[in-house]
């Protein structure tokens, strides 16, 4: 096969793509966490100013950076799912010996990630914790 090489699972240049790889996902899954600190930061800062300026209707407004905060993290969830798919591909690859030179250089996420972000809303990660904080703000929106 033109362009096959067998690389060693060793080999510094193999052990780097995956290295970088890894550090791609974990900076999209620190990411992630990101999102969910400053969204309760910014949602707790905007209900406590509505609830001291007696101004309930404004508790309603704390909906708009938890509405891009959710998106955003989606995002973060599906890029981090999507490069974790080309980590698999390529060790897949690599056990199979079809490990070419130009796949070293390629770190790139595998599959659709606006089709993953879309699935990213489901997410266990993700609907439960910000479902949980819309509900809470309609709630304290019904008490103030």
């Amino acid at each position: 096969m033109a362009g096959t090489s067998a690389f060693d699972t060793e080999s510094t240049s193999v052990q780097t793509h995956l290295r970088i790889l890894q550090d791609v996902i974990s900076r999209m899954a620190e990411n992630s966490r990101a999102c969910k600190v400053w969204c309760v930061t910014i949602l707790s800062a905007g209900l406590i100013l509505s609830a001291r300026v007696d101004l309930p209707a404004y508790v309603l407004v704390s909906l708009v950076p938890l509405a891009a905060f959710l998106v955003l993290d989606a995002y973060y969830l599906a890029l981090e799912r999507a490069y974790r798919g080309s980590y698999d591909l390529f060790v897949h690859k690599l056990a199979r010996g079809e490990v070419t030179t130009a796949d070293l250089y390629v770190v790139k996420p595998a599959g659709s990630v606006p089709r993953t972000c879309l699935r990213s809303f489901g997410s266990f990660s993700i609907f439960p914790f910000y479902g949980a904080l819309a509900i809470a703000v309609v709630i304290l929106r019904c008490l103030i």
